[in-house]
């Protein structure tokens, strides 16, 4: 018997080969049997508006007015947003704006300064 790879997503050890694919029945995440091979974990890249790579600790400028779900406030354009935190989920930068506190922005909304 073969010993197929845990699922990258959820660490499952219940993965099943279905032709050229490894599935998880726990997550339903599927991946290529080739990516398992090369069994190299790659890293996001995260990039601003004009396509420059972002890190944590960068210091970003708001490029258009955003508006705030639930409050009706509005991150004017051109607000500076000091030591993000990049994390992988709908959002990419978590980060402090003062004013408003703690929130999530999109990477694709800001620049890197």
């Amino acid at each position: 018997m073969s010993a197929l790879p845990r699922c990258p997503q959820c660490n499952s050890e219940f993965t099943y080969e279905d032709g050229g694919v490894y599935i998880c029945p726990e997550c339903a995440h599927e991946w290529s049997s080739q990516s398992a091979m090369q069994n190299e974990p790659t890293a996001k890249v995260y990039r601003d508006s004009a396509g420059n790579v972002l890190q944590d600790g960068d210091t970003v400028t708001v490029i258009k007015d955003l508006k705030l779900k639930g409050s009706g406030g509005v991150i004017k354009m051109g607000t500076k947003v000091k030591n993000i935190r990049l994390v992988d989920s709908d959002h990419d930068i978590d980060c402090k704006i003062d004013g408003f506190g703690a929130m999530s922005l999109k990477s694709e909304f800001v620049r890197k300064v």
